[in-house]
């Protein structure tokens, strides 16, 4: 058995090379179906673990509110007839009223109008938070430290600084000890944190801490004036941390059902799930794989069809030869193997081509559109083997087509 199969593919691949320009043709279909494959996958991957990275890092236990911003003046005093906003009295209700509630901090953001040193680079925002905003948002110092309970209770002018606005104003040496001027204001430096990663809010800002001065809420709130406060709440939002093992969905509709009966159900708030935002992005994403998957997996089957196509055209070609192997002896499934294994041969050959392919593909795709590509084992294999099937199934019929022709009008056929 072992002699016939080496046999066949020995003689399959002595036919192939007789057609080498045909035989290329028809791999072609294989290879770019293959190299689609891999290279839809890798961009699905790729994709999928950056959105499913960035929820992540907002917390799975975390619920983040937001005040929703007002555009005019008339805007908002519709809105106060009824709500007074986001205030420090609903972050007294939520830590009275949440049992499930680990921690959580207020926050408001300022843009500055004069920061010095100056920054080489973008303006850095300003952050009040309480200290209990590192836990939250699992923020690690890469020089000095955060900001603590007592800065806040004694509204002291210290800062930390995210890695850009640190870099911005004091390059790369130690900026720990020195001193930065917000506006009006000089504030020493505590610590600067670990590179972040930005992200948004559910009011659509971004949040970058990478170039953010973060202070303690209480400082901003007795040494900062915001010229734009008159359009805002008096918290731009609060981030809360839930205990382990909650069900930060259940939770987050307590949350609401709190702020919507303290508000009159003004709507001047949102509220952010990570986790409920991380289950859906994964249904989303597996959606969104299927789906190009089933795109790129057309290339193969018109690769399919060109190596029927093909084989069939091979068999009229090869009719008489087929005759005098049957006279010699030879059965059907003999002629069945022969031109099965010559269709597997460049379903393979093509497969393992188009796996060269793909990974070029995803390495061009990263590299020019600038996006996150991840060529998984899983996609390889997935790609090589439908390859192969496609060449075993497409190959069938042209085989038992072969084995069916009649020898004696084989021999006569000119």
């Amino acid at each position: 058995m072992r002699l016939n199969i080496l046999s066949d593919f020995a003689e399959a691949l002595g036919n192939l090379r007789a057609q080498k320009t045909r035989t290329l043709l028809t791999a072609l279909g294989i290879v770019f179906g293959v190299g689609s494959v891999i290279g839809m996958l890798s961009i699905g991957a790729g994709a999928r673990e950056q959105s499913l990275q960035f929820i992540e890092r907002l917390g799975v236990r975390n619920i983040l509110v937001d005040s929703r911003p007002v555009s005019t003046q008339e805007e908002l005093q519709q809105r106060r007839r009824v709500s007074p906003g986001l205030t420090d009295r609903d972050v007294r209700v939520l830590e009275a009223n949440i049992d499930s509630l680990e921690t959580l901090s207020p926050r408001r953001f300022l843009h500055p109008s004069r920061v010095l040193p100056k920054p080489t680079g973008t303006m850095p925002e300003m952050y009040g938070v309480r200290a209990s905003y590192e836990t939250i948002h699992d923020l690690h110092p890469n020089e000095g430290r955060f900001l603590s309970a007592e800065d806040d209770a004694a509204s002291a002018a210290v800062c930390a600084l995210g890695l850009n606005a640190k870099i911005g104003m004091f390059g790369y040496g130690r900026a720990e000890g020195n001193y930065v001027k917000v506006n009006d204001t000089w504030l020493r430096v505590v610590g600067v944190l670990a590179e972040q990663v930005a992200d948004s809010g559910a009011s659509g800002r971004v949040v970058d801490r990478n170039n953010a001065i973060f202070i303690p809420i209480n400082t901003f709130r007795y040494r900062f004036w915001d010229t734009s406060s008159f359009l805002k709440d008096d918290l731009d939002g609060v981030d809360l941390k839930l205990k382990p093992g909650v069900d930060s969905v259940a939770v987050a509709k307590i949350v609401t059902a709190i702020l919507a009966s303290a508000h009159r159900d003004a709507e001047d708030f949102s509220v952010t799930i990570p986790a409920a935002l991380l289950a859906q992005q994964k249904r989303t994403q597996t959606i969104f794989t299927y789906v190009m998957v089933a795109i790129a997996a057309i290339s193969l089957l018109v690769g399919g069809i060109g190596i029927m196509n093909i084989v069939l055209a091979t068999v009229m070609e090869r009719t008489r030869e087929i005759g005098i192997r049957r006279a010699m002896g030879a059965r059907r499934t003999d002629i069945v193997r022969q031109f099965l294994t010559e269709s597997v041969v460049i379903s393979v050959a093509g497969g393992l081509l188009g796996v060269g392919c793909g990974v070029f593909l995803s390495w061009a795709i990263a590299q020019v559109a600038e996006w996150k590509t991840i060529v998984t084992t899983t996609s390889v294999l997935v790609a090589f083997g439908v390859s192969a099937i496609v060449g075993v199934v497409f190959g069938i019929y042209p085989a038992m087509k072969a084995a069916s022709i009649d020898p004696i009008e084989a021999l006569r056929y000119e």
